[in-house]
């Protein structure tokens, strides 16, 4: 096994870092950097910057538009992304649906979806989870009927991130009521100006929108926005899942941040506090070990061995780094992290006063927004059980 990049892979890297350092707007990655608020127009423009070079899909494959890009070279984009301070790519669209619609979408379908999630204009949400159906997906109960042409949903979905935003939506809905749950369920796309869809944005405890309910009320959808066959749903949804708890690992984020942490316990006063430089170093080692695992299977892909199936054990470290930095983060700003006046945040003032420190603003509500990090996605202890099926045997 060789973690090591070849000049090849380095020299990439270099390009990669030259791009964004050119193109990623300043006032963007300022904001990314000091974990201040990201409107629309900044995520879904730094989308379409990405979607004109044609790296928005930087995970599709050439036949689809993608740059055909190994998996070490999206591994080293993604870091080097990250550590310039670029937003997130919002993942519904490029990273989760895609996939989903090339593997089992007809021709129709990736000709009329895939240009507008690879060009940035169209924003995707997602809707999986709903009342009472979370890490139990399989007790999902909206419905969708089949009347002609069409199918007639019925139901709701809740905490369906950025929602609000949303201009198509995926969505897994019972088609059938027989055998075992799993085998009910379908996938199924739609427009959310489709009669019938309404998103309620549910207000979070520093007053954000992040999160939505979303209701279907005789909702009339082409029976064409079915993907792949009637109540195989399921199955797609676990290639979809897959995707999303590699990507809510994200070391390559908790690099920059783990650098950050850095920065502020430094201008506090608590980085020459030998207990507090312990967490931190501890904090740092974890890091490395989630980097190298990543690597690890990097390693296995290049070298055309199958890697191994740790999606949920990249999740569960990934999501418990990210809660951690948020509590060091919290711990150095004291009480400096608490007050969260969101009128003067968007006046412009986040401690950028005479011998203030801007990247403390707003520690507390980065700290109570990661606390749902070991839920989404499949909640970690959930995954632990999954890791002890399908790794340990």
């Amino acid at each position: 096994m060789d973690l090591a990049f070849t000049p090849e892979e380095q020299q990439f890297r270099e390009e990669i870092r030259a791009w964004v350092a050119q193109n990623l707007p300043k006032d963007i990655s300022h904001k990314v950097l000091n974990a201040l608020e990201l409107s629309r127009e900044d995520m879904q423009g730094w989308a379409k910057i990405l979607g004109k070079k044609g790296w928005l899909g930087y995970g599709w494959p050439k036949e689809f538009g993608g740059p055909g890009w190994t998996a070490v070279q999206k591994h080293l984009f993604e870091e080097e992304c990250a550590l310039a301070g670029a937003p997130r790519i919002i993942p519904f669209g490029p990273v989760m649906v895609a996939p989903v619609i090339m593997a089992y979408g007809n021709k129709e379908q990736q000709q009329r979806l895939l240009p507008g999630i690879a060009s940035g204009e169209v924003w995707w949400s997602q809707g999986y989870s709903e009342p009472g159906s979370g890490s139990d997906l399989a007790s999902l109960r909206t419905r969708a009927e089949r009347k002609g042409d069409k199918y007639i949903l019925n139901g709701q979905k809740t905490w369906t991130t950025l929602g609000q935003y949303g201009d198509w939506m995926f969505n897994l809905v019972r088609t059938s009521s027989e055998g075992k749950p799993q085998t009910g369920i379908s996938f199924i796309v739609l427009d959310m100006k489709t009669p019938g869809v309404t998103v309620r944005p549910i207000k979070l405890l520093d007053g954000s929108f992040e999160v939505n309910d979303v209701f279907f009320d005789n909702v009339e959808v082409p029976a064409e926005n079915l993907i792949g066959e009637e109540n195989k749903g399921w199955t797609y949804a676990k290639h979809l899942l897959s995707h999303e708890r590699t990507n809510i690992a994200d070391v390559n984020r908790s690099k920059r941040e783990l650098e950050r942490l850095k920065r502020i316990a430094k201008a506090e006063g608590v980085y020459d506090d030998v207990r507090f430089r312990d967490e931190i170093a501890k904090l740092e080692v974890d890091v490395v070990a989630l980097e190298m695992l990543v690597l690890r299977v990097l390693s296995a892909e290049k070298s055309g061995k199958n890697p191994l199936d740790i999606a949920g054990l990249l999740k569960i470290k990934g999501s418990e780094i990210q809660q951690r930095y948020t509590e060091l983060m919290m711990l150095a700003g004291g009480a400096y992290s608490l007050p969260l006046i969101r009128e003067a945040m968007h006046a412009g003032w986040q401690g950028d006063f005479p011998g203030g420190n801007p990247a403390l603003a707003p520690l507390a509500s980065t700290f109570f927004n990661y606390r749902k990090t070991t839920i989404y996605g499949g909640s970690n202890e959930v995954q632990r059980n999954i890791v002890a099926q399908t790794v340990l045997g």
